[in-house]
């Protein structure tokens, strides 16, 4: 696992040990990044199911400013804060453990948004329609943000989610890939 470009290219990354947590392809987060970017010009993100926080990482190294990884594993957040120290990103990252609902909740409170939010949960235990709802109706992302869904190809998510509008769809194998957006034109209505 890698650092695809950006500051950072070529940087390789640690694994989460064990099964539990399965890392984004080279391939789709290659395609992710071309959609949704490539590159982002400053900018604050959110990694809910960090995982190994490979692609907050990918995220700060094309540009955004600050990334916050979430995930409820001990493992995962040692890989994180491993992965973020092999880059020397410590000052651009906030890492907590918690569950996603929870973390929502607590960026709520703290009345923050974001320009780009990866949502990369567990295929078995998806919630993602209901964390899109929560993200949506608590203006959590800012106008032209996007959010990124990593999922199972046998989950199907709605075309509108309130002002969320669904962008581009791709499968990769067993991996699909959902896109909302939030634009200014959507915003007004």
């Amino acid at each position: 696992m890698r650092v695809i470009s950006g500051y950072y290219k070529g940087r390789q990354l640690k694994s989460v040990p064990g099964k539990q947590t399965r890392p984004t392809t080279d391939k789709v987060k290659e395609t992710m990044f071309n959609v949704i970017g490539p590159y982002f010009s400053g900018g604050l993100g959110l990694d809910l199911f960090a995982g190994s926080g490979g692609l907050g990482i990918e995220a700060l190294s094309r540009g955004l400013d600050k990334v916050i990884f979430v995930d409820r594993d001990m493992n995962a957040l040692q890989t994180i804060k491993a992965n973020v120290g092999l880059c020397g990103l410590e000052d651009k990252c906030e890492i907590y453990r918690n569950d996603a609902e929870r973390a929502l909740k607590s960026i709520i409170k703290r009345e923050i948004q974001f320009d780009c939010i990866f949502l990369d949960p567990p295929y078995r235990k998806q919630k993602l329609e209901s964390l899109l709802n929560m993200i949506e109706q608590n203006n959590l992302l800012t106008i032209n943000g996007t959010v990124v869904c990593e999922h199972g190809t046998d989950v199907v998510l709605p075309k509108k989610i309130g002002n969320l509008e669904q962008g581009k769809t791709s499968d990769y194998g067993n991996i699909g890939l959902t896109i909302y957006y939030l634009s200014e034109a959507i915003k007004e209505d």
